[in-house]
């Protein structure tokens, strides 16, 4: 048996009493300034040196309602971020934003390519090509039809914005919970730009740069962006290297013109393109099965650190020391591009038309140790490419009583995908020691052990079982989209009286899919494996023996039924959906239309109160599982006791109240909302251990509440707080994931089984939690002006989040439980005036905190086995900003 030495899991972090000692001395937590200016002191400055009190409550700005708005009039429950607040917190990515933004989940999952988000506990992964999101994102008005493409660094960014609750009137489909939009900075006639580097443990070396270019002067400019982002990996594997997995290696570049020719027409192309070439994601052990469990079945743990393996053993300490061993390292690569013009064309005071073309492609591959273990079992490889086009046509209206939006939207894409689960060297090893001795205890075994009692009585004439799996097997499964899609849609805001607007929309969608998911089963020569039916195969085996015994020859058809137990790869069935053969998917094509839409009422009795009330709609598309599903070959595939591999559309249904209210005299602001939001047909996708069980679980709800506090309190201080409580559970979900490791280790058995008498995979999950999301989140941040001398602004702020207990997927199994945890960022931020440049020396996680990065699962053919994805430890690093 090999075993990872103690040594090893035992050392402590060094980081830890430096964080502890920086906690101590600060005494307080933080969290992103909403509206600060970044790069700039404040507005005034008293006798040329000290920092004075920030100029009141600043003036945010939003286009969640598809215009420029003053956020606190705006009645969509919002945050809002600048680039270069983002730039100060030293956001990196897309996922840095979840520790600022209540009720937004975002995390990384068994790729780079691999991401999940939700809103408000309605959410949707990344890791079937058939779903596409509840999130709908956008990066300067273009949609982004996966959810892979935003991952990327975010550089040169104008502004964030995340919309909370279904957005399917302005921005359509695929919005049922939310949307998240991305602002890049445009070109510009001042020639502006900047220079960033940032250096950082782990080999950490960020370096990003953009110009502006003023071509002829108020009538053409360019500006030009690009970035790359190194970084070790922060976790180790006891062969393969110290600080090999999950590091970084991305790069990207973006080219933008804008064309001004009058004061009435601007057009703004944008070409970008973006990849990643990562050794991501590290999957650690956080519960093993080196046991025998209750029915005295060894874990496979056991099995895999014997001596036919030599696996190296882990335990749930791994988790936290960060270490694995796999036989291969996973490989995530991605490449991202488009190119898109949006034209605004002022046709008088009150009329404005809007075009927004675009086309984007993506393309996509991750090759991973799917055994996640240093043993030769077996590996994927999931390579894809998708590729968009859209065309957004719109006129807004702007007079003094009303707003109003009328617009058409064009969308198609294609998706292949071509997933391939290739066996390796040990496997038929595996299959002797871990999968045999089951069947030869099962009903088969007379099938079994009857060929080759056979084979001795024709002494040898007729060959004996062969081995039922062995390596370089491939399973491949091609799966295929043409996609279509047709809008149109309307929203104005009228305003009643001086204080009261009310606000309606509505959106027709009209959208085709052709859709198709082909499987195979090849042995090593790339011919399909013939499976054996074992019903046949027992009674051609009665018949030869009696043939034999009477001194006459099988006949064709008795020996042709036993034949694919005389060839290797007869097993493959058997050890999971994984490695099973089912038919093709060929659905007729899917056609589907909806009405979404919004109606709101908002009272603005001031210029510094709102209040608005809302109800909005929203849905995304159906399609299919691309994934290998477990397949009862008994059953007929339209029978009802199969899943079904087509999924319909889940429609969204959301109320809310909100307040916006600035208290000017206090200098503070509170934004809060209550929510309560029914999804009908939620699109569940959850790991069984061998397949994503993607279906309509059915209806959920969430209700909860959420709260943006601001408040400058003295001067030179400025607290930020905000809080979501949100609870989501799952009303009605009849045929769901059961419990696997908990049933495994404990023998008991998951109360939801649908059929306790003779358990199936299917279990009742109505009324449980949805995973992955926390009831409570908060965050709070404390930010203090220092004074260092003339012409240098300087702050220090700390940042503290809380993120409640929460099961880590939603079959709710007790071992996929993840308690409470609090997270804390430092930041020291300097401004040279007189070199306008910004010096930030910051840590992200200073506490060191553990925890698992949003998502565990079932280990593939591993009943009992539990792995998660590791969290970041902390990291540290300087900054350097130079603008010119």
């Amino acid at each position: 048996m090999n075993t990872l030495p103690f040594s090893r899991l035992n050392t402590p972090s060094l980081a830890r009493p430096i964080s502890i000692a920086v906690a101590i001395a600060l005494g307080v937590t933080a969290y992103p300034a909403l509206s600060q200016s970044s790069g700039e002191p404040p507005s005034s400055v008293v006798d040329g040196n000290t920092p004075n009190k920030n100029a009141g409550l600043e003036t945010i700005t939003v286009t969640a309602q598809k215009r420029v708005q003053n956020l606190q009039e705006v009645p969509v429950a919002v945050t809002a971020f600048t680039g270069d607040e983002m730039a100060e917190s030293v956001v990196k990515d897309v996922y840095d934003l979840r520790v600022n933004v209540p009720a937004l989940g975002a995390f990384q999952s068994q790729s780079a390519t691999n991401s999940s988000f939700s809103i408000r506990g309605i959410g949707t992964s990344s890791q079937n090509f058939g779903l596409e999101s509840s999130v709908g994102l956008y990066v300067d008005g273009v949609y982004r039809p996966r959810q892979n493409s935003l991952i990327n660094n975010l550089v040169d960014i104008a502004a964030v914005e995340v919309l909370r609750g279904p957005q399917g009137t302005l921005f359509g489909k695929n919005t049922a919970s939310g949307a998240v939009l991305v602002r890049s900075q445009a070109p510009t006639h001042d020639n502006d730009g900047f220079i960033e580097a940032t250096i950082g443990n782990y080999g950490l070396l960020n370096i990003a740069a953009a110009k502006s270019f003023s071509a002829i002067e108020d009538v053409l400019a360019f500006r030009v962006t690009g970035f790359n982002s190194e970084r070790d990996g922060i976790v180790d594997d006891v062969y393969l290297g110290d600080n090999v997995m999950n590091d970084r290696n991305r790069w990207g570049a973006r080219i933008q013109a804008l064309y001004t020719p009058s004061d009435d027409i601007s057009l703004r192309i944008i070409a970008d393109k973006g990849k990643i070439d990562e050794i991501c994601c590290a999957a650690l052990t956080q519960l093993s099965n080196a046991k025998i469990n209750p029915e005295g079945m060894p874990g496979t743990d056991l099995l895999l650190s014997g001596p036919l393996f030599g696996a190296t053993l882990f335990d749930e300490r791994s988790l936290t020391a960060r270490v694995t061993a796999v036989s291969r390292l996973p490989i995530s690569k991605m490449d991202d591009e488009g190119i898109s013009a949006e034209l605004n064309w002022q046709l008088n005071e009150e009329l404005t038309l809007v075009s927004v073309s675009a086309y984007r492609a993506f393309d996509s591959i991750d090759i991973i140790d799917t055994d996640f273990s240093d043993a030769d079992l077996f590996y994927t490889t999931n390579d894809a490419e998708q590729s968009s086009f859209s065309q957004e046509l719109r006129v807004d209206y702007t007079s003094e009583n009303m707003n109003a939006i009328v617009g058409l939207y064009y969308f198609e894409q294609d998706i292949d995908l071509r997933y391939i689960i290739d066996t390796q060297s040990q496997f038929g090893t595996f299959f002797d020691v871990a999968i045999l001795p089951q069947l030869l205890a099962s009903p088969l075994a007379p099938v079994l052990n009857g060929l080759n009692q056979l084979s001795e009585l024709s002494g040898g004439t007729i060959a004996p079982l062969a081995q039922g799996a062995s390596a370089d097997f491939r399973f491949p499964h091609l799966a295929q989209q043409e996609h279509q899609s047709y809008a149109l849609f309307g929203q104005i805001d009228y305003r009643v009286s001086p204080s009261l607007t009310v606000t309606a929309g509505l959106r027709y969608t009209d959208e085709e899919k052709d859709l198709k998911t082909t499987f195979e089963e090849l042995d090593p020569n790339g011919n399909q494996i013939d499976y054996a039916n074992f019903s046949e195969a027992g009674t051609a085996l009665g018949n030869i023996g009696a043939a034999l015994n009477s001194g006459q020859s099988p006949s064709a058809a008795d020996l042709a039924a036993i034949a694919p137990l005389q060839r290797t790869g007869w097993g493959f069935p058997f050890i999971g959906s994984t490695t099973s053969p089912r038919p093709d998917i060929l659905p007729p094509t899917l056609e589907d239309d909806q009405i979404t839409g919004t109606l709101k009422l908002s009272y603005q009795p001031s210029n510094d109160s709102l209040y608005y009330a809302s109800y909005s709609t929203g849905y995304k598309s159906g399609g299919t599982n691309t994934d290998r599903l477990a397949f009862i070959s008994s059953l007929p595939a339209d029978d009802p006791r199969q899943l079904n591999p087509v999924f319909d559309a889940e429609k969204s249904h959301a109320f809310e109240l909100g307040l916006k209210r600035d208290i000017n005299d206090y200098d503070f602001r509170i934004n809060a909302a209550l929510h309560y939001t029914t999804i009908e047909d939620f699109q569940a996708n959850t790991y069984t251990g061998n397949g994503f069980n993607l279906q309509n679980a059915g209806d959920i709800e969430t209700y909860g509440t959420e709260i943006e506090i601001t408040w400058l309190p003295a001067d030179n201080w400025q607290i930020n707080f905000a809080y979501a409580y949100t609870k989501a559970e799952f009303d009605s979900f009849e045929r769901g994931n059961c419990w696997v490791a908990y049933t495994w280790h404990t023998g008991i058995q998951d109360p939801g089984q649908e059929n306790p008498s003779d358990p199936n995979p299917y279990c009742d999950r109505s009324g449980d939690r949805i995973g992955s999301e926390p009831e409570h989140y908060a965050m709070i941040n404390v930010k203090r002006d220092i004074v260092l001398g003339d012409g240098i602004y300087s702050y220090l702020q700390v940042d503290y989040s809380y993120t409640g207990d929460m099961y880590l997927d939603s079959s709710n199994d007790p071992y996929k439980f993840q308690e409470d945890y609090t997270l804390m960022n430092v930041r020291f931020f300097i401004n040279f005036e007189e070199y306008d440049t910004d010096l930030i020396i910051w840590g992200r996680n200073v506490l060191d905190e553990d925890y698992i990065n949003g998502s565990d699962f079932d280990v593939p053919i591993q009943e009992g086995k539990l792995m998660a994805y590791a969290s970041e430890p902390v990291t540290f690093g300087l900054t350097v900003k130079k603008r010119f």
